[in-house]
């Protein structure tokens, strides 16, 4: 089969389109033909040998494809399913392996692009919202990276879920149109982030933020978190840890919360599979889109990587790989 292999850390040069051999599905997986994969900036961490294990190897953390072989005791899924699915051996080729509890299936009428595009967003977007932060009615949201594939998906879960209003962060005032498109009332860059945040919410503060970068853009975050307000943070893009102090928590009741995803993929699957059905039906019925995708072929990843990398692109990138 046709993959992307990455035999050492380092830059987009060492992602190598090469032949290799069909991987088979051991008890309890099953194998999918992979039509259309994300790119995830996870993967250019791992790529760089800043984010966990798995090179050698292949990239990629989700798929939209066909059943193509079932292992035993895979119960409720088919040869010819169309799925979504949290893949084991990596993405970025025309086969990969999945655990058969991190695979659903999914609509026909789904557009295959969205279908690629969903799965991580949709997926942490809904743990975030509804299980991790316990999103109320009528509260403010804060979202940092307003403009990336898992911030658009917030936003647009948000209202959908009853938030009051939704701001949105993003690096630079370019980037604002589309996280205003899809809900966002205002959107803000992160210089003088507090301050702005003070004269949008009359000083009372936000209820909810939901943070990818950690670092300093965290830490400011925190002053800007309303008495009994939940902070979570899923992800450390600025590659940078973040402190808070214990007497910033307890006499205000804020909460500092964490969630990743991966971890849950690894450990509780289940947990996964039991919000499935909300979170296809939201794509299904289209109350989560994607307008913003760009995509690659698949020998091209080095390019997605390089868009990626750039920070220029607002939305999601995808590899195609089969028809």
């Amino acid at each position: 089969m046709r993959a992307i292999v990455v035999a050492s850390t380092g830059g987009p040069e060492v992602l190598e389109y090469k032949d290799i051999t069909v991987p088979e599905p051991s008890t309890g997986e099953v194998r999918i033909r992979v039509l259309k994969a994300s790119v995830h900036f996870a993967d250019i961490k791992k790529r760089k040998g800043a984010k966990g294990s798995g090179i050698p190897g292949i990239l990629g953390l989700d798929a939209v494809g066909i059943i193509d072989k079932v292992g035993q005791d895979v119960n409720g899924l088919r040869i010819g399913d169309r799925v979504i699915a949290f893949v084991k051996t990596g993405s970025y080729a025309e086969f990969a392996i999945a655990n058969a509890l991190l695979v659903y299936p999914i609509a026909d009428h789904v557009d295959t692009a969205v279908a690629a595009a969903c799965p991580v967003p949709a997926f942490l977007s809904f743990m975030l919202l509804e299980r991790v932060g316990r999103l109320s009615k009528g509260e403010t949201v804060l979202v940092h990276a307003a403009s990336g594939g898992t911030g658009l998906t917030l936003i647009q879960l948000a209202r959908k879920l009853g938030a009051g209003k939704i701001i949105g962060t993003v690096s630079s005032d370019q980037k604002a149109a589309l996280p205003l498109e899809l809900g966002a009332d205002h959107c803000i860059t992160y210089n003088n982030l507090s301050e702005s945040v003070r004269n949008l919410t009359d000083g009372a503060g936000v209820d909810l933020i939901l943070d990818s970068l950690a670092g300093s853009v965290m830490e400011e975050s925190f002053t800007c978190l309303a008495p009994y307000g939940r902070l979570v943070n899923y992800g450390n893009a600025s590659g940078a840890a973040g402190s808070i102090k214990t007497s910033d928590v307890h006499s205000s009741c804020r909460a500092l919360l964490g969630y990743s995803l991966g971890t849950t993929r690894k450990k509780r699957p289940e947990d996964l599979q039991h919000i499935a059905e909300q979170v296809i039906s939201l794509i299904e019925l289209g109350d989560i889109t994607f307008p913003s995708i760009q995509e690659f072929k698949l020998e091209d990843a080095n390019k997605a990587h390089q868009l990626m990398e750039s920070r220029t692109h607002a939305g999601k990138i995808l590899l195609h790989i089969t028809d």
